[in-house]
C-alpha cells in the first residue's frame, strides 16, 4: 500500500511545483511515510521547506489530550500555527497565516468516523485557502476501518458540530481526502484542489491488511483496535462512564465505580450484536474520569471486524448501563467541542432522540438499531462524496 506521501517522489512535476511555491503543511505525528518517516523530513528531502506548519487538535506533536487548547511555536525554526484554541474561529487558518503560503499540503491519517476532528479540520483549511486564493494538495491515507461499511444516521438540522460538520453517516468508509473533494465539489472550489491518492489497496480492506505499523494519530487512538471500536466508544465521551484514557485500552475499556460489569457483559450478550465479546473487568484510570478509583466495567474484545457494529454496540452498552444504575448514571452537560447548549450525547448521536429513549428506559437494542441503521439518505452522502473525486485533480 503507497499512501499520498509515499506516492510524491514519483510525481516529478508535482515535486516542482512544489519547490518553486511557498509551501504550508498540515500535519501530525502519524503523517509519516511507509519507512516511518515524517512528512516534514521527506519533504526536506525532495528539497521542499515548508514556509509554514499547522497542527490539529492535540497539537503538530500530538502531545495534547482531547479537547485542550493547543498553542502556536516552532519546529525547527518554522513557524506553527495551532488549528485548536479556546473558541470556534480558532480551527481555521486566518488570511495573514495563508498570506505565507501559496499552496497547503494536508497529509492527516483519519480513522474512519464522524467525530474525529481532523477531516473537519481539512475541510475548514480547505474553506480558508478558498478566501485567500491558495491551493490545496491532499497526500490521502486510507481508511483504517475499509471502504465498505457504513453505520450510523446522518446528524438532523441544528446538530452539527466539530464532531460533525456536515452530515455524514458515523462511520463514513471515505477516506480524507474524499471528505474533502466532497465538500470542495459542493462549495465551488473543486478547482483548487488536488488529492494524491492511494494506491495499491483493496477497497474493503482494514488498517490490519496494511503492511505497515498503525501510527497513532493522537493520545488516545494507539492502535487499529482502537480505532475499530472508536465509532462507538467515542459516544462515551457524552456519558459519566469512563471511556478508557487513563486505561491502556482506550475507548475498548468502560465502567464506573457504580457499574456491574458481570451484569453488563450479560446484557450485551443478550442483544445477540455481533462480533464481539464483553469481558467483565475491575480497573482504575490513572487520569481522566473516575481517576484512582476501582471501576466496575467491560473490556470490548472484537473478534470478527467483519461483522462488528460499534456504533450500535456502545449505544446497546451505554443504554444497558443507564438501566442497571438510573441514579448514578448521567449524560454529560459541560460544553463539549465548543457548544454548551446542546448535550454532548446529542452532537455524537445527532439529536435527542437516542439520549432521550436512553432516559425513558427504552429496550437497549431497540434504541442500538435505530441510531446505527444507515437509509438512503445515508448511502447516497457517501455515494456523492466518492462521486466528487471525479470533479477535483486526483494524481
Amino acid at each position: 500500500m503507497q499512501t499520498g506521501l509515499d506516492r510524491l517522489a514519483s510525481l516529478p512535476d508535482l515535486v516542482a511545483e512544489l519547490r518553486s511555491k511557498r509551501v504550508g503543511l498540515v500535519a501530525h505525528p502519524a503523517s509519516v511515510s511507509r519507512g516511518l518517516v515524517h512528512a516534514l523530513d521527506v519533504l526536506a528531502g525532495l528539497g521542499i521547506t515548508p514556509t509554514v506548519l499547522f497542527g490539529p487538535e492535540h497539537g503538530w506533536a500530538g502531545h495534547a489530550q482531547d479537547m485542550i487548547e493547543v498553542e502556536g511555536g516552532a519546529e525547527r525554526g518554522t513557524k506553527i500555527v495551532s488549528l485548536y484554541g479556546e473558541r470556534f474561529e480558532e480551527l481555521s487558518p486566518t488570511k495573514e497565516d495563508l498570506a505565507a503560503v501559496d499552496v497547503v499540503l494536508v497529509d492527516m491519517q483519519d480513522v474512519g468516523a464522524r467525530y474525529y476532528t481532523f477531516i473537519w479540520t481539512a475541510v475548514l483549511v480547505g474553506r480558508a485557502c478558498r478566501d485567500a486564493g491558495v491551493d490545496v494538495v491532499v497526500l490521502d491515507r486510507p481508511n483504517p476501518l475499509g471502504g465498505v461499511a457504513v453505520e450510523g444516521r446522518l446528524p438532523e438540522p441544528g446538530f452539527l458540530s466539530f464532531v460533525g460538520l456536515e452530515p455524514l453517516p458515523v462511520r463514513h468508509a471515505l477516506t480524507l481526502g474524499e471528505v474533502v473533494a466532497w465538500r470542495a465539489a459542493r462549495e465551488g472550489w473543486a478547482g483548487r484542489v488536488r488529492i494524491v491518492a492511494v494506491h495499491d489497496l483493496p477497497h474493503d480492506a482494514h488498517a490490519s491488511a496494511w503492511d505497515r505499523p498503525f501510527v497513532m494519530p493522537s493520545p488516545n487512538m494507539p492502535t487499529y483496535e482502537t480505532a475499530l471500536v472508536y465509532p462507538g466508544g467515542c459516544l462515551l465521551e457524552g456519558t459519566n462512564l469512563s471511556d478508557g484514557r487513563g486505561t491502556t485500552r482506550p475507548f475498548e475499556i468502560t465502567g464506573a465505580p457504580w457499574v456491574d460489569g458481570r451484569a453488563l457483559a450479560a446484557g450485551l450478550a443478550r442483544t445477540g450484536l455481533p462480533g464481539f465479546v464483553a469481558r467483565p473487568i475491575t480497573f482504575e484510570p490513572t487520569f481522566h474520569k473516575h481517576a484512582k478509583q476501582a471501576c466496575g466495567g467491560v473490556q470490548i474484545h472484537v473478534l470478527d471486524a467483519a461483522v462488528f457494529r460499534p456504533v450500535a454496540t456502545y449505544v446497546a452498552l451505554v443504554a444497558l448501563a443507564h438501566h442497571g444504575s438510573p441514579a448514578a448514571f448521567r449524560f454529560r452537560t459541560e460544553k463539549y467541542e465548543f457548544i454548551d447548549h446542546i448535550p454532548a450525547f446529542d452532537l455524537l448521536t445527532g439529536s435527542p432522540d437516542a439520549r432521550e429513549r436512553i432516559l425513558r428506559g427504552d429496550d437497549p437494542l431497540a434504541i442500538a438499531e435505530a441510531v446505527s441503521s444507515i437509509g438512503p439518505a445515508e448511502r447516497g452522502v457517501v455515494e456523492e462524496a466518492r462521486a466528487a473525486r471525479a470533479k477535483v485533480g486526483v494524481l
